[in-house]
């Protein structure tokens, strides 16, 4: 699809260029003292590449600078992609948004919620009403992660082996019904949790297309878009551009390399996990986020119409509030003052209430290893930015790189 440049000056942009370059000088000190090992920023305005830089190393031991082709794990950044795929079918009438999941997933047809006591001895008590597609695409499922150490719940899925993963040898359609014999943390539709809802929309894709769900990835999504560089895996011949992955450590100067955990991306993995899953590069992330941008198409291949576009970047939490007030947090230094959700996106609706000079409308999403991608429709602008940093509370970086791009818009 072409190499990844820069197209327009910034003054033809809108913007100021001595002010957009203070990007790079700012994150540039993250490397220089030793809190990311490297870093690619690609800013966009009315669908032309304004500014485009790297900086730092994807293998810090190995001196291998982040190029523009680097394959990067971009994690959570995944679940815009597969909530992309789920609305493709919804415009073919292979569901509605209100129909059950067990329709696809029989296992969650007779759910439990938890009402209290331990994770080796809850109390459990129906669930109310189904979990819905809806649910799944909003976070409102009561479905949650092993990682987040937060409930009782969250212990019982590490002890089922899920945590940064899932138990060896189990597929997708084996995760799901693992995950539906597990109580809910809430009644669905009640509160937002970050979890793998996004996972088991995968599933419900598989099941309604037919498809494994690389396979509807590649041949629905990627392939039409230009992706050639996303997958569920980097292939052998790409292991020299995969970044290395890192971890930040309460008490250490440097992140610590995480090899076990980063070499997952270097073989099929057992199970397709549509919440976290994926490898890309920039250039392909970039023409997902302008594909979005253009409502819904990108050089004559159409993946979704400009309505469903409208509609999922829209903020679907009940009563239109926020998820500071509607969510359970992520981690405790994260806030979402003014930060509504969609079908599959946060979606900006206050961003006076969010103290981050943003515009509203604005939505994305980013991924565990401190990855971030926006979309502005109203300023026409993407921003993206990707490292290899777990966990992506370590630093403020998706908010100073806002704050640091729209400083720089002059028109």
């Amino acid at each position: 699809m072409g190499e990844l440049k820069v197209e327009i000056e910034p003054r033809d942009a809108g913007f100021d260029g001595q002010r957009l370059e203070r990007l790079d000088r700012h994150f540039a000190r993250y490397v220089d003292d030793g809190r990311l090992p490297g870093w690619l920023i690609l800013v966009t305005r009315r669908g032309q590449i304004v500014h485009l830089s790297t900086y730092g190393r994807r293998d810090v031991e190995a001196g291998l600078p982040v190029e523009v082709d680097t394959l990067f794990r971009i994690y959570s950044m995944t679940k815009p992609i597969t909530s992309v795929a789920a609305m493709m079918l919804y415009e073919e009438g292979a569901f509605e948004l209100k129909d059950p999941v067990s329709r696809f997933v029989p296992a969650f047809e007779d759910v439990r919620v938890y009402r209290a006591g331990s994770a080796l001895n809850p109390v459990t008590e129906p669930a109310s009403e189904a979990v819905r597609i809806w649910h799944l695409l909003t976070h409102t499922s009561g479905l949650t992660y092993g990682f987040h150490h937060a409930h009782p719940v969250d212990a019982m899925y590490r002890a089922a082996g899920f945590e940064w993963g899932s138990p060896p040898g189990a597929d997708l359609a084996t995760c799901c019904d693992a995950w539906a014999a597990l109580p809910l943390l809430f009644q669905p539709g009640t509160e937002w949790n970050y979890g793998v809802s996004t996972d088991v929309l995968g599933r419900v894709v598989e099941v309604a297309s037919g498809q494994t769900l690389d396979r509807f990835f590649a041949e629905r999504i990627f392939q039409p878009l230009g992706m050639t560089d996303t997958a569920f895996w980097a292939a052998d011949a790409d292991h020299d551009r995969l970044a290395a992955l890192y971890v930040a450590f309460p008490g250490r100067a440097d992140p610590v390399r995480m090899d076990p955990m980063g070499d997952a991306a270097k073989a099929r993995p057992t199970s397709l996990s549509g919440g976290g899953g994926l490898v890309s590069t920039a250039a392909d992330y970039h023409r997902f986020t302008q594909m979005l941008l253009h409502g819904g198409e990108l050089e004559g291949a159409r993946v979704l119409g400009t309505r469903t576009v409208r509609y999922m970047t829209r903020n679907h939490l009940p009563g239109g509030v926020d998820l500071e007030a509607f969510g359970r947090p992520l981690f405790a230094e994260t806030t979402f003052e003014g930060v509504g959700f969609g079908l599959g996106f946060s979606v900006l609706q206050d961003n006076v209430a969010n103290r981050v000079l943003s515009t509203i409308g604005e939505f994305g999403w980013g991924g565990a290893a401190s990855t971030a991608s926006l979309v502005d429709p109203s300023e026409e602008i993407t921003m993206l930015f990707f490292t290899q940093l777990l966990p992506s509370s370590t630093h403020p970086i998706r908010s100073q790189l806002k704050q640091l791009v729209y400083q720089a818009l002059v028109d």
